[in-house]
């Protein structure tokens, strides 16, 4: 009997903590906003990324870098100059793993901290990048990409 209480209060403690660790659109679009502001260019940003992943366009994720634009691929460390650089070695310098990760990755599961939004557990970071002082004007571009 005591085992059958035991049993139904872990099952019953289970289920009522997996909606707290689960975190949804709404939370990390907060996170972001919280941390950096200009969430709603983020998830543009974001739809650009996943699209030149979904359409085989890797000029598409190459326009979306600041560059110089640092990548540890390969045991090697790179720092890739112009966007071109990344479209000429593309496939060299993102791993099968990490362009699965990247295509497939859910908006849910973004790591979202002070120093940027990371992408397919790390591998990819974007930052919102400031062009001016006051960061009156803005835009988000990847900053990092680390197989």
């Amino acid at each position: 009997m005591r085992l059958t209480i035991l049993l139904a209060s872990t099952i019953a403690c289970l289920a009522f903590a997996a909606p707290a660790l689960a975190q949804g659109e709404e939370e990390v679009m907060g996170q972001i906003e919280d941390l950096h502001g200009m969430s709603i260019e983020f998830g543009e940003a974001f739809a650009e990324l996943q699209d030149a992943f979904l359409f085989g366009d890797p000029s598409g994720m190459a326009s979306l870098g600041e560059y110089p634009l640092p990548v540890q691929a390969n045991g090697e460390a790179y720092d890739l100059l112009e966007a071109q650089d990344l479209v000429d070695n593309f496939d060299a310098l993102l791993t099968t793993e990490t362009q699965a990760a990247l295509a497939n990755q859910d908006f849910d599961d973004l790591i979202v901290t002070s120093d940027g939004v990371g992408f397919a557990n790390g591998a990819l970071w974007m930052n919102l990048i400031c062009e001016d002082d006051t960061c009156d004007s803005a835009y988000w571009a990847i900053t990092a990409i680390n197989n």
